[in-house]
């Protein structure tokens, strides 16, 4: 082959390779080109959110049905304030509760759903009144650790 030829190819396949690192990275960052479909906001109040970030998925039974929009500390209630844009062909029940989860181990932070059985729905602006943090590995080990030691002083 020819050197000009040769570098040509060459080029190509350097170029491809970006391509395709910067779709992994978007699709990553949850930052891909996904349709934006109508959606309602709706907020939940947290405890602990863990290592939830903007753009998180929210899911019921394992489908994704909206993103984390917004999350702020709540000043007034020492809280963390996640709005959450649900895809409005998505309606839950007014009981609806949210859940703060992760997939396996050590994977991504997501908003669980669990629909309720009420028959009125949440609408734009309502606030989900059930919820559950985060569950935090270290409190965990410091509360098996503390029942541990206590039950070793009794005896």
């Amino acid at each position: 082959m020819e050197r000009t030829t040769l570098d040509l190819w060459f080029g190509a396949f350097v170029s491809v390779g970006f391509a395709a690192l910067l779709v992994l990275a978007l699709k990553v960052g949850n930052l891909g080109a996904e349709g934006q479909r109508e959606a309602y906001k709706v907020e939940a109040r947290f405890d602990n959110i863990g290592g939830l970030k903007v753009r998180a998925p929210v899911k019921a039974s394992g489908v994704l049905v909206g993103r984390v929009q917004e999350i702020h500390f709540d000043q007034d209630r020492y809280q963390a304030s996640v709005t959450m844009a649900l895809d409005k062909r998505y309606q839950f029940p007014k009981d609806t509760s949210a859940s703060i989860l992760t997939s396996g181990l050590l994977g991504e932070v997501y908003v669980g759903l669990d629909a309720g059985g009420d028959t009125k729905k949440l609408a734009d602006g309502d606030r989900v009144a059930i919820t559950q943090s985060a569950v935090v590995l270290e409190r965990l080990i410091g509360q098996f650790l503390f029942t541990k030691a206590q039950e070793d002083a009794k005896k």
